[in-house]
């Protein structure tokens, strides 16, 4: 008696651990139609892959700054790429706003910093309309010191808060 249980109980797993083979045949029976309709995906839109490959560029440019010497608000001519970058990527979006934010590092009075941000960031945007771009699409906003980017008393530190960086707004 036990041993005919022991042999039930084994069939029974087997048998539900099995997939039923049913569905095999049914499935070759769809027609081809009915098979693709399950297996075909809705294509990308080029709309969809264009505003992505923009928003992919954008969040490039934002990751772009223009750095400053020490107390000064003029450009260093290596910063003149970027600015040309910049420059062409905004006269080919005439709908696209950015906003020019001008930065310093925690040196001087709340006050003097806040100005010497807006100085930096009026020197790009002057820079950007002398390029072609429209005054239109610039905005300027100077956060002084109160958007550092590296946090010490050191000037490896002071360099990088002393910088204009770009907000692009697709409208």
């Amino acid at each position: 008696m036990k041993r005919t249980a022991i042999i039930l109980t084994s069939l029974l797993v087997a048998a539900c651990a099995s997939t039923p083979k049913a569905d095999a045949p049914q499935a070759a029976k769809e027609t081809p139609k009915a098979a693709a309709t399950t297996v075909t995906t809705a294509p990308v839109s080029t709309a969809e892959t264009e505003a992505s490959r923009l928003a992919a560029e954008r969040q490039q440019l934002q990751k772009q700054s223009v750095y400053f010497d020490f107390d000064q608000s003029s450009i260093k001519p290596e910063y003149q790429g970027v600015i040309q970058k910049q420059s062409d990527f905004i006269k080919a979006h005439q709908n696209d706003v950015v906003t020019l934010e001008g930065n310093a590092d925690e040196r001087g009075s709340n006050e003097y910093n806040l100005a010497l941000g807006d100085k930096r960031a009026q020197a790009v945007k002057k820079n950007l309309e002398i390029s072609g771009v429209s005054a239109a699409q610039l905005k300027t906003v100077s956060y002084g010191e109160e958007k550092p980017r590296l946090v010490c008393h050191e000037e490896k530190c002071w360099k990088e808060n002393r910088r204009v960086d770009f907000s692009h707004q697709a409208n």
